[in-house]
Protein backbone atom coordinates (compact mmCIF):
# COMPACT_ATOMS: atom_id res chain seq x y z
CA UNK A 1 0.00 0.00 0.00
CA UNK A 2 2.85 2.30 0.31
CA UNK A 3 3.31 2.93 -2.94
CA UNK A 4 -0.34 3.96 -3.58
CA UNK A 5 -0.07 6.16 -0.68
CA UNK A 6 3.01 7.64 -2.22
CA UNK A 7 0.99 8.46 -5.16
CA UNK A 8 -1.73 10.03 -3.13
CA UNK A 9 0.62 12.48 -1.63
CA UNK A 10 2.23 13.44 -4.93
CA UNK A 11 -0.62 14.05 -6.70
CA UNK A 12 -1.61 16.22 -3.63
CA UNK A 13 1.39 18.53 -3.40
CA UNK A 14 1.09 18.90 -6.58
CA UNK A 15 -2.68 20.77 -5.75
CA UNK A 16 -0.13 22.87 -3.26
CA UNK A 17 -1.64 20.45 -0.38
CA UNK A 18 0.65 18.34 2.24
CA UNK A 19 -0.89 14.92 3.08
CA UNK A 20 0.14 13.74 6.63
CA UNK A 21 0.51 10.29 7.81
CA UNK A 22 -2.45 10.09 9.81
CA UNK A 23 -4.37 11.60 6.47
CA UNK A 24 -2.83 8.66 4.81
CA UNK A 25 -3.96 6.23 7.20
CA UNK A 26 -7.75 7.68 6.49
CA UNK A 27 -7.80 7.50 2.97
CA UNK A 28 -6.30 3.73 3.51
CA UNK A 29 -9.37 2.84 5.74
CA UNK A 30 -11.58 4.52 3.20
CA UNK A 31 -10.62 2.93 0.61
CA UNK A 32 -10.90 -0.35 2.48
CA UNK A 33 -14.14 0.14 3.53
CA UNK A 34 -15.09 0.86 -0.06
CA UNK A 35 -14.07 -1.75 -1.93
CA UNK A 36 -15.59 -4.20 0.97
CA UNK A 37 -19.15 -2.43 0.54
CA UNK A 38 -18.80 -2.05 -2.97
CA UNK A 39 -19.22 -6.36 -2.98
CA UNK A 40 -22.76 -5.93 -1.48
CA UNK A 41 -23.83 -2.32 -3.21
CA UNK A 42 -22.99 -0.34 -6.21
CA UNK A 43 -21.16 2.35 -4.90
CA UNK A 44 -18.13 2.70 -7.92
CA UNK A 45 -17.73 1.24 -11.12
CA UNK A 46 -13.88 1.98 -10.03
CA UNK A 47 -12.22 -0.92 -8.31
CA UNK A 48 -8.70 -0.99 -8.82
CA UNK A 49 -6.65 0.46 -5.95
CA UNK A 50 -5.04 2.74 -8.14
CA UNK A 51 -7.70 3.96 -9.89
CA UNK A 52 -9.47 4.71 -6.71
CA UNK A 53 -6.15 6.75 -5.68
CA UNK A 54 -6.29 9.27 -9.40
CA UNK A 55 -9.88 9.17 -9.93
CA UNK A 56 -11.65 9.47 -6.65
CA UNK A 57 -9.47 10.50 -3.83
CA UNK A 58 -6.97 13.13 -5.49
CA UNK A 59 -9.63 14.04 -8.43
CA UNK A 60 -11.99 15.09 -4.90
CA UNK A 61 -8.60 16.84 -3.48
CA UNK A 62 -8.61 19.35 -7.04
CA UNK A 63 -11.38 22.28 -5.18
CA UNK A 64 -9.60 21.89 -1.49
CA UNK A 65 -7.60 25.16 -1.93
CA UNK A 66 -10.03 27.45 -3.51
CA UNK A 67 -12.88 26.72 -0.24
CA UNK A 68 -12.68 29.81 2.38
CA UNK A 69 -10.79 28.80 5.41
CA UNK A 70 -13.72 26.93 8.21
CA UNK A 71 -16.11 27.05 5.53
CA UNK A 72 -19.69 25.27 5.87
CA UNK A 73 -19.44 23.12 2.33
CA UNK A 74 -22.63 20.95 1.10
CA UNK A 75 -21.47 18.15 -1.19
CA UNK A 76 -24.62 17.79 -3.93
CA UNK A 77 -25.16 14.20 -4.69
CA UNK A 78 -22.10 13.04 -2.95
CA UNK A 79 -22.71 9.14 -3.84
CA UNK A 80 -19.85 6.97 -1.84
CA UNK A 81 -19.19 10.19 -0.59
CA UNK A 82 -16.54 12.03 -3.65
CA UNK A 83 -15.87 14.95 -2.97
CA UNK A 84 -16.80 15.54 0.22
CA UNK A 85 -14.86 13.23 2.57
CA UNK A 86 -11.89 13.44 1.08
CA UNK A 87 -11.97 17.13 1.59
CA UNK A 88 -12.68 16.40 5.26
CA UNK A 89 -9.85 14.72 5.62
CA UNK A 90 -7.75 17.30 4.63
CA UNK A 91 -9.46 20.15 5.24
CA UNK A 92 -10.48 19.92 9.22
CA UNK A 93 -11.33 23.49 9.30
CA UNK A 94 -14.14 22.91 7.42
CA UNK A 95 -17.41 21.29 7.84
CA UNK A 96 -18.75 19.27 5.45
CA UNK A 97 -22.64 18.18 5.03
CA UNK A 98 -22.91 15.11 2.28
CA UNK A 99 -26.70 15.43 0.48
CA UNK A 100 -27.60 12.17 -1.41
CA UNK A 101 -31.19 10.67 -2.14
CA UNK A 102 -29.95 6.66 -1.97
CA UNK A 103 -30.36 5.42 1.50
CA UNK A 104 -27.52 3.16 0.97
CA UNK A 105 -24.95 5.52 -0.22
CA UNK A 106 -26.09 7.63 2.50
CA UNK A 107 -25.48 4.50 5.39
CA UNK A 108 -21.98 3.34 3.87
CA UNK A 109 -21.21 7.61 4.28
CA UNK A 110 -22.19 7.80 8.11
CA UNK A 111 -19.67 4.15 8.45
CA UNK A 112 -16.61 6.10 6.80
CA UNK A 113 -17.07 9.18 8.81
CA UNK A 114 -17.31 7.20 12.02
CA UNK A 115 -14.60 5.16 10.97
CA UNK A 116 -12.34 7.59 10.26
CA UNK A 117 -13.26 9.90 13.05
CA UNK A 118 -14.64 12.53 11.53
CA UNK A 119 -16.30 15.21 13.42
CA UNK A 120 -16.65 17.44 10.74
CA UNK A 121 -19.23 15.48 8.64
CA UNK A 122 -22.91 15.05 8.71
CA UNK A 123 -25.01 12.96 6.09
CA UNK A 124 -28.56 14.02 4.85
CA UNK A 125 -30.26 11.63 2.64
CA UNK A 126 -32.73 14.09 0.10
CA UNK A 127 -33.19 14.51 -3.17
CA UNK A 128 -31.40 17.98 -4.04
CA UNK A 129 -34.09 19.97 -5.59
CA UNK A 130 -36.11 19.06 -2.23
CA UNK A 131 -33.67 19.93 0.48
CA UNK A 132 -33.05 23.16 -1.49
CA UNK A 133 -35.93 24.70 -0.28
CA UNK A 134 -35.50 23.87 2.79
CA UNK A 135 -35.38 26.53 5.27
CA UNK A 136 -32.58 24.83 7.60
CA UNK A 137 -30.02 24.61 4.38
CA UNK A 138 -31.30 26.96 1.80
CA UNK A 139 -29.04 29.76 1.65
CA UNK A 140 -26.83 28.37 4.69
CA UNK A 141 -23.71 27.34 3.11
CA UNK A 142 -20.38 29.26 2.58
CA UNK A 143 -19.63 26.79 -0.88
CA UNK A 144 -21.52 24.21 -2.89
CA UNK A 145 -19.37 21.12 -4.45
CA UNK A 146 -20.61 18.90 -6.98
CA UNK A 147 -18.76 16.11 -9.10
CA UNK A 148 -20.31 13.70 -11.88
CA UNK A 149 -23.68 14.55 -11.15
CA UNK A 150 -25.29 16.57 -14.10
CA UNK A 151 -24.52 18.82 -16.66
CA UNK A 152 -23.89 22.35 -15.10
CA UNK A 153 -26.97 23.70 -16.71
CA UNK A 154 -28.83 21.72 -14.63
CA UNK A 155 -26.04 21.37 -11.88
CA UNK A 156 -26.39 25.42 -10.75
CA UNK A 157 -30.09 25.15 -10.09
CA UNK A 158 -29.51 22.27 -8.16
CA UNK A 159 -26.87 23.69 -5.90
CA UNK A 160 -26.92 27.69 -6.22
CA UNK A 161 -29.85 27.46 -3.56
CA UNK A 162 -28.03 26.26 -1.26
CA UNK A 163 -25.00 28.79 -1.31
CA UNK A 164 -25.30 31.92 0.39
CA UNK A 165 -25.08 35.43 -0.76
CA UNK A 166 -21.09 35.93 -1.22
CA UNK A 167 -20.46 32.01 -1.26
CA UNK A 168 -19.20 29.86 -3.81
CA UNK A 169 -19.80 26.66 -5.69
CA UNK A 170 -17.39 24.49 -7.19
CA UNK A 171 -18.28 22.32 -9.68
CA UNK A 172 -15.87 19.87 -11.01
CA UNK A 173 -16.25 18.70 -14.57
CA UNK A 174 -13.58 17.56 -17.28
CA UNK A 175 -12.13 18.71 -20.47
CA UNK A 176 -15.77 19.76 -21.57
CA UNK A 177 -16.13 22.57 -19.06
CA UNK A 178 -15.51 25.64 -21.28
CA UNK A 179 -18.82 23.93 -23.62
CA UNK A 180 -20.68 23.31 -20.36
CA UNK A 181 -20.06 26.79 -19.28
CA UNK A 182 -21.18 28.83 -22.40
CA UNK A 183 -24.57 26.56 -22.21
CA UNK A 184 -25.00 26.95 -18.62
CA UNK A 185 -24.29 31.20 -18.86
CA UNK A 186 -27.87 31.83 -18.60
CA UNK A 187 -29.26 29.71 -16.11
CA UNK A 188 -25.72 30.49 -13.88
CA UNK A 189 -27.36 33.86 -13.99
CA UNK A 190 -30.73 33.45 -12.96
CA UNK A 191 -30.01 31.55 -10.07
CA UNK A 192 -28.02 34.58 -8.75
CA UNK A 193 -24.28 33.17 -9.94
CA UNK A 194 -21.53 34.25 -12.05
CA UNK A 195 -18.34 32.91 -13.65
CA UNK A 196 -15.56 33.73 -11.34
CA UNK A 197 -12.76 31.57 -12.87
CA UNK A 198 -11.84 27.74 -13.73
CA UNK A 199 -9.07 25.80 -12.05
CA UNK A 200 -7.74 23.42 -14.49
CA UNK A 201 -5.41 20.30 -13.20
CA UNK A 202 -4.18 17.40 -14.82
CA UNK A 203 -4.60 14.16 -13.09
CA UNK A 204 -2.37 11.10 -14.69
CA UNK A 205 -2.67 13.14 -18.38
CA UNK A 206 -6.36 13.18 -18.37
CA UNK A 207 -7.69 17.20 -17.76
CA UNK A 208 -9.87 17.96 -15.35
CA UNK A 209 -11.31 21.17 -14.20
CA UNK A 210 -12.98 22.76 -11.13
CA UNK A 211 -15.93 25.38 -11.98
CA UNK A 212 -15.70 28.35 -9.67
CA UNK A 213 -18.92 30.06 -9.65
CA UNK A 214 -19.59 33.21 -7.10
CA UNK A 215 -23.05 33.81 -5.49
CA UNK A 216 -23.67 37.41 -6.08
CA UNK A 217 -27.43 37.60 -5.71
CA UNK A 218 -30.53 35.75 -4.40
CA UNK A 219 -31.55 32.79 -5.81
CA UNK A 220 -35.04 33.78 -6.73
CA UNK A 221 -37.56 31.59 -5.23
CA UNK A 222 -39.20 29.50 -8.19
CA UNK A 223 -35.36 27.64 -8.01
CA UNK A 224 -34.96 24.62 -7.87
CA UNK A 225 -38.01 23.39 -9.55
CA UNK A 226 -39.30 20.27 -9.72
CA UNK A 227 -36.64 17.39 -11.06
CA UNK A 228 -38.68 16.69 -13.92
CA UNK A 229 -38.89 20.87 -15.21
CA UNK A 230 -35.17 21.19 -14.18
CA UNK A 231 -34.23 18.46 -16.76
CA UNK A 232 -36.94 19.28 -19.21
CA UNK A 233 -36.59 22.89 -19.19
CA UNK A 234 -33.23 24.30 -18.31
CA UNK A 235 -31.88 24.41 -22.13
CA UNK A 236 -35.36 26.40 -23.30
CA UNK A 237 -35.58 28.78 -20.36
Amino acid sequence: MSGLTDLLVSEAAGFGIDITAEMCGRFNIFMDLLLEWNKKFNLTSITDEREIILKHFADSLAAAELIPDGADVIDVGSGAGFPGIPLAIVRPDITVTLLDSTGKKVLFQKEVAGRLGLSNISCVQARAEEAGRRPDMRGSFDAAVSRAVAPLDILIEYCAPFVKTGGVFLAYKGSGADGEIKSAAEMIKKTGGEIAGVKRVSIDAHERAVVVIKKVRDTPGIYPRKNKEIIRKTRHT
